[in-house]
């Protein structure tokens, strides 16, 4: 099974930046996603990646402040996230699809834990 570990999360100011990190085993078989969640709201898409790295999608709300990559060679993929918004607060989940780039939350088969990220006034 595919195991996929987040990590970067963590507390800052609005406009600051972050770096989020998802690693995984088997990494360049999958579409890759990240997804977030707030309280009280249903799990978001922000941003995915084909797998190859080639193609990109970014939800209308993070699109031009985040960043997504992926380095196969170190099973690894990333989150940059810049002018933070007090918005931008919740879980965020890595996550893998067997597709080749993916934007729905129900084409994702695999998913992380989940890091938190708040986003201060």
């Amino acid at each position: 099974q595919v195991q996929l570990v987040e990590s970067g999360g963590g507390l800052v100011q609005a406009g600051g930046s972050l770096r989020l990190s998802c690693a995984a085993s088997g990494f360049r078989r999958y579409a890759m996603g990240w997804f977030r969640q707030a309280p009280g709201k249903e799990r978001e898409f922000v941003a995915a990646i084909s797998k190859s790295g080639g193609s990109t999608y970014y939800a209308d709300s993070v699109k031009g402040r985040f960043t997504i990559s992926r380095d196969n060679a170190k099973n690894t993929m990333y989150l940059q996230m810049n002018s933070l918004k007090p918005e931008d607060t919740a879980i965020y989940y890595c996550a893998a699809a067997n597709g080749i780039l993916a934007t729905n939350r129900q084409d994702y088969n695999y998913w992380g834990q989940g890091t938190q990220v708040t986003v201060s006034s």
